[in-house]
């Protein structure tokens, strides 16, 4: 009897490897050939979401578990010293601004008659001075005059020479106006100034933060009134549309997927619903096949990640689920899919 008993044993096990074998390599021969089918999970894709400023934390607009959307707020910081330094910043260009204004004007028109007024007055003086001189001189050869007062004379005349040379001087710098370095410098200084104004607007808007794209919240890890830093997150967020599909293609078939190309998504959770994606990648480099992909195929073929889009609206494919993957091989691939948003237009 227990001889029998392991012949049928011996039996089972044969009638159970070739059930198996007729099930996984005779049903992946019966397959279409217009139809490639892939095995997979979907991807996590986490965020660790912090500020760019530092500051107190004023408010968290988001709970864990809610689902927020692309540049959604989220969180603010204390923007007390942000403000006041924007503020410090725009008066800064003002002024410069201003005087930039004043050189590129030149001299005001009061400045210039005032510059040739001085001028004249310094050459009719000259004149009277150039006739005394000349007067005096002709007396002092005659010895009519003291050596005393002709030096006086003399000194008064020369006098008068130099505060021509100078008010002409002076009309001549009025009438070109400001150098051109000084100008030069003072658009420079602005420039730096209005870079200053825009560090500081950057700086203020970092006090508020945005969700980076659809998902859900997965964890707030910091509360108001807690300083924030950039090294510190303040969520974790887990993006969920579009999802991204880890794949692999054997080496076999790798000639007849290409990227663009679109294809169906299946569940085990929603077996009679399917997602339409697109292939989005295509790993250049072979690998061995990941021994959490379930294939009919043998574990050491080669094959090639592939990453396929999804859109994920209703949030039906969880992160890290196990997947199906069916793509059509009598399509023509479009380069262009998804190179902006992979779900646009879905």
């Amino acid at each position: 009897m227990p001889r029998l008993v392991k012949v049928l044993l011996v039996l089972l096990l044969v009638a159970a490897a070739v059930g198996a074998y007729y099930y996984f390599f005779r049903r992946a021969e019966q397959q279409p050939r217009d139809q490639l089918t892939l095995y997979g999970n979907v991807d996590i894709r986490q965020v660790h979401l912090a500020f760019h400023a530092t500051g107190r934390i004023e408010r968290l607009l988001v709970e864990e578990g809610d689902r927020v959307q692309a540049g959604q707020l989220v969180a603010e910081l204390d923007p007390v010293r942000y403000q006041a330094n924007l503020a410090r910043a725009q008066a800064e260009v003002a002024a410069q601004e201003q005087v930039l204004a004043r050189l590129l004007a030149g001299s005001r028109p009061q400045q210039i008659a005032e510059a040739r007024a001085r001028l004249h007055a310094a050459e009719a003086n000259l004149k009277d001075l150039t006739n005394l001189y000349r007067r005096n001189k002709e007396l002092y050869q005659r010895r009519a005059i003291s050596s005393q007062r002709f030096d006086n004379i003399v000194a008064q005349y020369e006098s008068a020479v130099a505060a021509v040379s100078q008010a002409r001087q002076a009309l001549d710098l009025a009438l070109e106006g400001p150098r051109k370095q000084d100008i030069a410098a003072a658009r420079a200084k602005l420039e730096a100034l209005r870079a200053a104004q825009r560090l500081a607007q950057r700086e203020l808007a970092d006090t508020k933060l945005y969700a980076p794209g659809e998902g859900v919240i997965q964890q707030r890890i910091l509360q108001p009134g807690d300083m924030a830093s950039p090294a510190t997150p303040a969520f974790t967020v887990a993006l969920s549309n579009p999802v991204w599909v880890r794949a692999y293609v054997p080496e076999v078939e790798l000639g007849k997927v290409a990227p663009g190309m679109e294809a169906q998504i299946f569940t085990d959770s929603f077996p009679d619903k399917s997602y339409p994606g697109w292939v989005g990648y295509i790993s250049p480099t072979a690998e061995f096949t990941p021994k959490t992909v379930q294939t009919p195929e043998l574990r050491t073929k080669l094959v090639y990640r592939a990453r396929i889009y999804a859109c994920n609206p209703s949030g039906e494919l969880r992160l890290g689920m196990p997947v199906t993957v069916r793509i059509s091989l009598k399509q023509k691939p479009s380069a262009q899919r998804g190179l902006d948003n992979p779900c646009s237009g879905k």
